[in-house]
C-alpha cells in the first residue's frame, strides 16, 4: 500500500513521488489531483504551477521513468544483434534484452524496488491516455522488438505474432503490477537463494510457451472438446441437485418444476 506522506526534498519531485505511488496502486483513471496533492503534501496550485494538469504531471513521470529504460534497452538490442548476429537470437534471447534492463534498474537505487511494478502498471493499465502515450513516445522500441520476435519466429504470421506478444506480456505485466509481486517472484524461486540471471531465466520460461506453442494441436483440441461435453453434463446434474433441495426445502416439487403447473 502507499504511504501516508512522502518524503523528498522539493514540492516537484513529492508530486511526482505521489503520482508514481498511487499510479502504481490505483491506474490512471483511478487516482485523481486531490489524492495526488493530499499525499504529496501539497496543494493544487503546485500542480498548475509544476505541470499545469494530471495529464502532463503523469507523462513528466513517465518519461522520467521509462525514457532510460529503453534507451538502455535498444542499446542492448544493437549489442545482442552483432554478437549473435540477427539470426540466431531466439525467443528467450529477445526476452532477456527486454526484461533484463528493467531488472538492472529495479536493482539500481535510481530505479528503485517499486519500479518493476510501476512497469507492470504502466503496460496493464486500460487508459486510453496511457495507451496513447506509449504509442505516441515509444512506437520505435515496439518496432525494433516486434521485428527481433519476428525473426526469431520466422514462420509465424505477423497477425498471429502480435496477438501472442499482446497475451503474454499484458499476462506478465498483470502480475508484476500486483502487490504480491515479491511473494510471486519468491514462489518462482522455489524457495532459494537465487542470482538474477536465475530468476530471470524462470521467469522467461513462463512466457516461451505462450510465444511458440503451436495453435489447433489435434490432442489438445480433443482433450477440450471432451471437457466442454462433460461441462454440460456437470451443468444438468447441478440443475437436478438444486431442484432437489428446493423440493426438499418446500415439502413439494420446485415452484418451477412442470409438474407444480400440472404439466
Amino acid at each position: 500500500m502507499v504511504g501516508q506522506h512522502v518524503n523528498s526534498g522539493s514540492t516537484k519531485a513529492r508530486l511526482l513521488e505521489a503520482a508514481e505511488s498511487l499510479f502504481i496502486e490505483h491506474g490512471y483513471e483511478a487516482m485523481s489531483l486531490r489524492q495526488i496533492t493530499a499525499l504529496a503534501g501539497a496543494n493544487l496550485a503546485a500542480v498548475n504551477y509544476h505541470f499545469g494538469s494530471k495529464e502532463v504531471l503523469v507523462q513528466e513521470l513517465l518519461t522520467k521513468r521509462l525514457d532510460r529504460l529503453n534507451q538502455e534497452r535498444l542499446q542492448l538490442l544493437s549489442t545482442c544483434e552483432a554478437q549473435y548476429g540477427e539470426q540466431a537470437m531466439d525467443v528467450s534471447v529477445v526476452l532477456s534484452v527486454l526484461f533484463a534492463p528493467a531488472l538492472r534498474l529495479t536493482r539500481d537505487s535510481a530505479g528503485g524496488p517499486a519500479f518493476m511494478r510501476l512497469l507492470g502498471r504502466v503496460y496493464s493499465d486500460p487508459s486510453p491516455f496511457i495507451r496513447d502515450f506509449l504509442h505516441e513516445h515509444y512506437r520505435t522500441i515496439y518496432e525494433r522488438f516486434f521485428a527481433a520476435f519476428a525473426r526469431a519466429l520466422p514462420h509465424m504470421p505477423r497477425n498471429e505474432l502480435g496477438v501472442r506478444l499482446q497475451f503474454s506480456l499484458k499476462a506478465l505485466s498483470g502480475v508484476l503490477a500486483s502487490e504480491n509481486m515479491d511473494e510471486l517472484i519468491e514462489a518462482i524461486c522455489v524457495g532459494e537463494t537465487v542470482s538474477d540471471s536465475l530468476m530471470l531465466a524462470r521467469l522467461i520460461a513462463f512466457i516461451v510457451p505462450m510465444l511458440t506453442t503451436p495453435f489447433g494441436q489435434t490432442e489438445q483440441t480433443r482433450a477440450v472438446e471432451r471437457v466442454m461435453r462433460l461441462a454440460g453434463i456437470a451443468a444438468e446434474t447441478v440443475d437436478e441437485d438444486v431442484k432437489a433441495q428446493a423440493r426438499k426445502a418446500t415439502g413439494g416439487p420446485a415452484p418451477w418444476s412442470t409438474n407444480a403447473a400440472g404439466v
